[in-house]
């Protein structure tokens, strides 16, 4: 099977008629009527509904980490113009046209959109019908993950289901969230079948048999009336495939073991001068006027960084001589150019270790996250990095709320435990739905998966009232209406502008 690579694909969907109409369009030109003819040309176009899945990492930063109590942001009195449209979603001020929130919804329903061309043109093609079923099994994966995204982070949505060709078809109301969520399971228990088991790895990158089922006990366990029972079932196949744990915790996250034997699902990035590198490490890291020190290649990241910040409760939180902290979090050492810390970069000296850290006088200190951090780089803004979605350890936690929410308490103590073993931790005796979820925020740190799992727990209103009144008396810049938590901002604003466009869609209450 080909690897992906996510390139750019540019395709002529639909000719308008015009006079024109007889002329022939140049052989080396593609159109409609000339694409999607061959394998080769709808895994191109496949490829294009993969790229998509890039358009949910950078807002997973702000709306799943630093919307939750994992992270928090480094302020900078200076850039109070672009700042402004992310803080509002950190600090649950919440205006409702944040760029960050709107971008991840129409990524997730362009990602739809092409997937949906693609089922419509496959089923008349000359393809084999073990191609079809290979090409329909990965959109349909492609676009569950897309509805899942929407249905978590925005509530009901329109269910697209069929090519949009005519501006009738084009203007749809919203689905409940129970029918999204339906929607959802039917497309994995259609694409399974078709899915192959990953036994070779590095892996392609593509969906296989395990990403549809991970996805599909998410959805079990997520939608309104849970099923843990069938997400118990869905998550034991994983344990029977061939996944397994990487020896060491830091190794899961290094580009020279991409889609290693322990990923279960990967956003795909590749270092280069193609298009296709990542680049979110610079975001994480504090703002400077030269990241060579962290990355090995000068770059300003006063405006682009200092987001993502490791919470001080999330460091404290861990047990001592847990492998994954020092993994998963260093300290930059430097000095203000100034002397304000809250209006002057700084001038990074080294990383140091985290725990058991003391520093100098004249020096300050920032924690950033350094899971991400495999340099040096050999240009700037420019690495070979992927996004971990789905990790085996993630489907064993899972499996172990999963149990622990139907009273099988016992029945998940191995699972939790073989995960810590590799953190170098005791076993657990009891599994509990707390201890399960605190393991879940050390070992998933920073992968954007704490802000569902309050949500998924019933957590999210209890825990972020309490962070965020801890906050406002740590922080004298945050404004008054500042976390206002309540029930309404579990889920974001639907985009502006697709209502004024659409009469029939309707703004989610409290936006």
């Amino acid at each position: 099977m080909k690897k992906i690579r996510l390139c750019t694909v540019v395709i002529l969907m639909m000719s308008a008629c015009s006079d024109d109409f007889l002329k022939l369009a140049p052989q080396t030109n593609l159109t409609s009527s000339t694409f999607y003819k061959t394998e080769s040309h709808f895994d191109l176009a496949l490829v294009g509904v993969y790229s998509q899945l890039r358009g949910i990492v950078s807002p997973g930063h702000y709306m799943d980490e630093m919307r939750s109590d994992n992270t928090f942001f480094q302020y900078y009195a200076p850039n109070r113009g672009p700042a402004n449209w992310v803080e509002d979603i950190i600090q649950w001020t919440d205006q409702s046209q944040t760029t960050v929130v709107n971008n991840r919804y129409f990524s997730d329903y362009q990602g739809i959109s092409r997937g949906n061309t693609i089922l419509a043109r496959l089923e008349g093609s000359d393809l084999s019908a073990e191609a079809k079923a290979r090409i329909s099994g990965e959109t349909l994966f492609l676009r569950a993950f897309f509805y899942f995204d929407l249905v978590t982070h925005y509530g009901g949505v329109p269910l697209y289901l069929e090519q949009v060709t005519d501006e009738a078809s084009a203007y749809q109301s919203r689905s409940t969230v129970e029918e999204v969520y339906g929607q959802i399971i039917r497309d994995l228990d259609a694409a399974i079948p078709s899915l192959p088991v990953a036994s070779v790895f590095p892996q392609t990158g593509r969906a296989t048999q395990g990403a549809a089922k991970m996805l599909l006990a998410r959805a079990y366990m997520s939608m309104p009336q849970r099923d843990y029972a069938k997400a118990e079932s869905a998550l034991r196949d994983i344990t029977n495939m061939n996944y397994q744990l990487m020896e060491e915790y830091i190794a899961c996250f290094r580009p020279a073991n991409k889609n290693n034997r322990e990923s279960i699902f990967e956003v795909q990035y590749m270092e280069g001068d193609d298009g296709q590198q990542s680049s979110f490490i610079y975001d994480m890291l504090p703002k400077t006027s030269n990241t060579s020190v962290a990355t090995g290649v000068a770059v300003n990241n006063v405006t682009l960084g200092g987001w993502n910040v490791p919470d001080e409760d999330l460091i404290a939180s861990f047990e001592a001589n847990d492998k994954r902290l020092k993994s998963s979090v260093k300290i930059i050492e430097g000095t203000l150019n100034g002397g304000g810390i809250y209006t002057d970069p700084i001038t990074y000296i080294a990383i140091r270790e985290i725990g058991g850290y003391t520093p100098e006088a004249g020096k300050v200190y920032f924690p950033f996250i350094a899971k991400f951090l495999h340099g040096p780089y050999g240009k700037p803004l420019n690495t070979g990095q992927n996004w971990p979605v789905f990790r085996y350890a993630d489907a064993l936690l899972l499996l172990a709320e999963s149990l622990v929410m139907q009273g099988k308490n016992a029945d998940a103590l191995p699972f939790v435990n073989a995960v810590r073993k590799r953190a170098g931790l005791a076993g657990l005796t009891e599994a509990t739905v707390d201890n399960v979820l605190l393991e879940r925020r050390h070992e998933l740190a920073f992968e954007n998966h704490r802000w569902t799992d309050l949500i998924r727990n019933g957590k999210a209103l209890e825990v972020m009232s309490v962070y965020g009144a801890e906050k406002k008396k740590q922080y004298s810049f945050l404004p008054a209406a500042s976390f206002d938590v309540n029930e309404k901002k579990l889920i974001y604003a639907i985009p502006f502008r697709e209502t004024q466009i659409n009469p029939q869609l309707e703004q989610n209450p409290g936006y």
